[in-house]
């Protein structure tokens, strides 16, 4: 019987989370009708062992050599033959009830929605209270650490571009849906929680390397996309904020990875005009008017009094 939700994990050297996270959507892997597949993206840390032992019931994708977060994605999505795929980082969990009925639910009354942006809680503690008062709205764009695919969409576009290497990639589909009159959706009753403190990011190592991906991703996706009276000033724009909230406080971290994302993007340029698929000024008009991506979820304190 093929399955109709499929929960695709990418991991690579974080068995510790990717425990957690298994642990917390165990009864989901229970249920007949659906999957999991894991991505082991060239782990060093026993995972690919621990889930051949602990969960057979698991398809188990491995990289003997690690081609990244974006290349491992594609190769999950490109395995499921579900109706909905379910995209989950290896530290992240739900926290809402009837997870799949909402997803099915949702894009059976629907039907121009081609994914499904999750409402994202960030951080290590769960909230004490989970109750909002957002409502489900066409978003611009989604989060990778928890969204849903209408497989039917996904086909329709082209894959995640892999030589974005890490970032980028949930902008880049998005601006692809939008080009074939698909829509994102935020629904919030879908509550996600990434465990990861934000804040932390910058003390740790890997930050410079994050922060030059998450530049040049930026401005990949405004070449490829942008009308091109709109790539100029965004661009400088962008730069401008790097340079006056980081490199002049002396964040020399920041300041290498400015300079080496300006040549990254000047290698990528070529590749990035023959691939670009330009909205016209009519289409910026509209998805400007959309709603922004939901991010960051917050606490309401007024929808719990």
């Amino acid at each position: 019987m093929v399955p109709n939700f499929s929960i695709l994990i990418s991991t690579k050297n974080r068995l510790a989370e990717l425990q957690i996270t298994l642990s917390k959507i165990e009864n989901l892997l229970k249920n007949e009708n659906v999957e999991c597949i894991i991505c082991d993206d060239g782990s060093s840390d026993n995972t690919y062992t621990f889930i051949k032992e602990e969960y057979p019931e698991i398809k188990l994708l491995r990289n003997k050599k690690s081609i990244g977060l974006i290349s491992s994605r594609n190769r999950l999505l490109k395995s499921t033959t579900a109706k909905y795929a379910i995209s989950l980082d290896d530290d992240s969990q739900f926290l809402s009830d009837q997870v799949l009925e909402n997803i099915e639910k949702y894009f059976s009354k629907h039907k121009k929605c081609g994914l499904i942006a999750c409402r994202i809680f960030w951080g290590k503690q769960e909230p004490p209270l989970t109750v909002t008062l957002d409502r489900p709205t066409r978003v611009q764009g989604f989060v990778g650490c928890g969204h849903v695919w209408n497989m039917k969409a996904w086909r329709d576009i082209p894959d995640y571009p892999e030589w974005f290497k890490f970032y980028g990639e949930e902008e880049f589909a998005s601006y692809q849906l939008f080009k074939k009159d698909w829509q994102v959706h935020y629904v919030p009753s879908i509550l996600v929680q990434h465990r990861v403190e934000v804040k932390s990011r910058k003390s740790q190592k890997d930050y410079g390397i994050r922060l030059r991906r998450s530049l040049r991703a930026g401005w990949y996706n405004y070449i490829l996309f942008l009308p091109w009276n709109e790539v100029p000033k965004r661009f400088l724009y962008t730069l401008y904020i790097q340079i006056k909230l980081k490199v002049f406080r002396g964040d020399i971290k920041a300041a290498k990875a400015v300079i080496q994302a300006m040549w990254d993007l000047l290698v990528h340029l070529p590749l990035l005009l023959i691939r670009s698929n330009r909205l016209s000024g009519d289409e910026f008009i509209q998805f400007q008017g959309i709603a922004k991506t939901k991010i960051y979820w917050k606490q309401d304190d007024k929808a719990n009094t």
